[in-house]
């Protein structure tokens, strides 16, 4: 795969991702905690792909990697709201289980290629 490819298929998966989210969201329970709740992880799981778009039009190589580690950190964030959402049973945990999946996958592929571009991933 092409660093092209790979890049494409990074926003498209973020895309999907951040509707996915929007989708779990629009299916709580119109309470004030799973408003805020849904609140903070819609900022936070729709960041991560827009902090990679913002990350290709980077100037340079130190402006790219800081858009991809608020990227990490906002799939880091989204973690924590899902989880959150999971254990207050407020949404069917086989619904929420496989975008917390996905969000550590995000994560990891994000966080590599932050090491990779920082000459420290080992091989």
């Amino acid at each position: 795969m092409t660093n092209k490819e790979f890049r494409e298929q990074l926003i498209k998966r973020t895309y999907l991702y951040a509707l996915k989210v929007m989708g779990l969201s629009d299916k709580l329970p119109s309470k004030k905690s799973c408003w805020v709740v849904a609140d903070q992880l819609l900022r936070s799981a729709t960041s991560i792909g827009a902090n990679i778009i913002e990350a290709q039009a980077a100037s340079s190589r130190r402006d790219f990697a800081k858009f991809l580690e608020y990227a990490l950190k906002s799939a880091n964030e989204s973690k924590f709201w899902l989880g959150l959402l999971r254990d207050s049973k407020n949404v069917n945990k086989n619904e929420v289980e496989p975008v917390i999946t996905e969000t550590n996958e995000l994560s990891k592929i994000i966080a590599s290629i932050i090491l990779s571009l920082k000459g420290k991933k080992k091989f």
